[in-house]
C-alpha cells in the first residue's frame, strides 16, 4: 500500500494494510465478497460452571466486528450461550446453522467442542475452534473443523520446558512436583500428556504423585491434605478459575507453601475472578501459555477497541480468551472474503488454506496441517504481579523478571 506523503496514514489506513500483506488474495474474490457479510455464530460458556472465562472469550467476540471492518471484512455474529453444558453446546449449535450461521467459533470448553464439532461436521459447516485442547478434535478426521490453539501436548510440552528455562533464568531448583488437575474432560486429557510426556521431557526432578478432584466440590481440603502428605516444592495445576480459587484457599488454610505453582498450559490463574476472590494471595503464580502480543498493530487496535467498549475489565488480564476467540472468528472472515461465497466446501477449502501473518497471539503465521492444527502458536512464562498477568520470560519480550520461589502467602499486601 502506498501512502500519500503529505498526510498521516490513519489506523484504518495501517491495518488495512496489514491485512493486505497477511493473506493471499484473489482479485476476483475480494470483487466477489466486498458487498457480502459471513454469520459467524459463536458458542461460548457465558453461564454455569465456565462463566468467567466464557464472558472472557465474548467480550472479545463484541468488539471483533469493528476491528474486522478496518481491516477489510464484513462479519455478523450470532452470539450463543450453552451454559457450560455440553447436551445444550451441541443443540445450540444446530439451532444457530438453522437460523443462518455459515460458520461455528467455540467453544472454549473441549467437551462441548466434540459435541459442537460433530453437528458442525453433518451439515458441513466450518468450526474454528478457538480454544479447546483435546487431542480428538484434530485425530478423528473431521474435514470441517480447524483449531487456531494448542493440543493437550503442546501445551504440557511446552510448559515443561518452560519450567526448565525458569529454573535455569532464576537459579532456583525444585527437589520434587505433584500434578494436580480436574477430572473434567480437559483435566484428564492433560493428565493423559503429562504421563507421556514428563518421562521424556528429562526434567531435573521427579514427578512423585498425580492428584486429580471434582472441580465441582465445594472445596479442596482433602486434596491438599495429600498435596501437604508429599510435600512437592513445585505444584504443577490444571485448573479453572473457580477450583483454582479454592485450591490456592485451602493452601492457604493448611499453611502449605510451595516454591512455586505453575500451570503447564491452563485457565485459572490468570482470570479476573481469581484476582478479585484472592486479592495479594493471587499473585506469583505463574502460568505457561501463548499470550498476546503488544507489538502486533492488530493486536493493538482489538485492545483499543476492547477498553472503549468494556471500560470495567482488563485487556491484559482477558488477552488470552479474547485473542484467541478474535482470531478465531478472523479466521472465518479471511476464509470468506478469500472465497467469496459461505458454501461449506468451498468455504472450508478457504479456511484450510488461511496464511494471516499479522494477528493477535504469540507465534508465526497462522496457518493448518492437513489435520487442521495451528502448529506455529509459542507460549511464553507469565506471572501474576500486582493482580495483572506479566510476561518474564523469553526475555525478548519479557516485562519484568521472573520472582522464585514465590512469597510466603503471610505479609503480603
Amino acid at each position: 500500500m502506498h501512502f500519500d506523503d503529505r498526510r498521516r496514514p490513519s489506523r484504518r489506513d495501517v491495518l488495512a494494510g496489514a491485512a493486505a500483506g497477511a493473506t493471499v488474495l484473489a482479485a476476483p474474490a475480494i470483487v466477489r465478497a466486498q458487498a457480502k457479510t459471513i454469520k459467524v455464530a459463536v458458542v461460548l460458556p457465558r453461564s454455569g460452571l465456565f462463566a468467567a472465562a466464557g464472558q472472557s472469550c465474548h467480550r472479545g467476540a463484541v468488539v471483533a466486528p469493528k476491528v474486522l471492518a478496518d481491516l477489510g471484512y464484513a462479519v455478523e455474529l450470532i452470539n450463543v450461550d450453552f451454559e457450560s453444558n455440553v447436551d445444550v453446546a451441541r443443540t445450540q449449535t444446530e439451532r444457530a446453522i438453522a437460523e443462518g450461521a455459515q460458520a461455528v467459533v467455540g467453544a472454549f470448553e473441549s467437551g462441548a467442542t466434540l459435541a459442537m464439532a460433530q453437528v458442525c461436521e453433518q451439515r458441513k459447516v466450518p468450526l474454528v475452534i478457538n480454544i479447546a485442547s483435546v487431542p480428538q478434535l484434530t485425530e478423528q478426521g473431521y474435514q470441517y473443523l480447524v483449531r487456531n490453539f494448542l493440543t493437550n501436548a503442546q501445551l504440557v510440552g511446552n510448559g515443561l520446558k518452560l519450567v526448565k528455562d525458569l529454573m535455569a533464568a532464576t537459579n532456583v531448583q525444585f527437589k520434587n512436583a505433584v500434578f494436580v488437575h480436574a477430572n473434567d474432560t480437559f483435566g484428564t486429557a492433560q493428565r493423559a500428556a503429562m504421563d507421556k510426556l514428563f518421562p521424556a521431557a528429562e526434567m531435573p526432578f521427579p514427578l512423585v504423585e498425580s492428584i486429580a478432584y471434582d472441580p465441582k466440590a465445594q472445596d479442596l481440603a482433602v486434596e491438599v491434605t495429600k498435596i501437604r502428605a508429599v510435600a512437592p516444592e513445585l505444584v504443577l495445576v490444571t485448573t479453572r478459575s473457580s477450583d483454582a480459587i479454592k485450591l490456592v484457599r485451602d493452601m492457604v488454610r493448611q499453611r502449605f507453601e510451595p516454591k512455586a505453582i505453575i500451570s503447564p498450559g491452563s485457565p485459572g490463574l490468570y482470570d479476573e475472578e481469581f484476582y478479585q476472590a484472592l486479592g495479594p494471595l493471587a499473585d506469583f503464580h505463574i502460568f505457561n501459555l501463548p499470550w498476546a502480543n503488544t507489538k502486533s498493530p492488530v493486536t493493538q487496535a482489538l485492545a483499543a477497541a476492547y477498553r472503549t467498549t468494556h471500560p470495567s475489565n482488563r485487556f491484559e488480564v482477558d488477552c488470552f480468551n479474547a485473542g484467541f476467540t478474535f482470531e478465531a472468528i478472523m479466521i472465518a472472515a479471511d476464509a470468506f472474503k478469500r472465497a467469496g461465497t459461505a458454501d461449506g466446501p468451498t468455504l472450508m477449502k478457504a479456511v484450510k488454506e488461511t496464511k494471516i501473518a499479522e494477528h493477535v497471539m504469540t507465534g508465526g503465521p497462522i496457518t493448518f496441517d492437513e489435520k487442521g492444527q495451528n502448529n506455529n502458536i509459542q507460549a511464553s512464562v507469565v506471572q501474576n504481579r500486582k493482580r495483572t498477568p506479566t510476561v518474564v520470560l523469553p526475555p525478548d519480550v519479557a516485562d519484568a523478571a521472573p520472582v522464585l520461589p514465590m512469597p510466603p502467602w503471610q505479609g503480603r499486601s
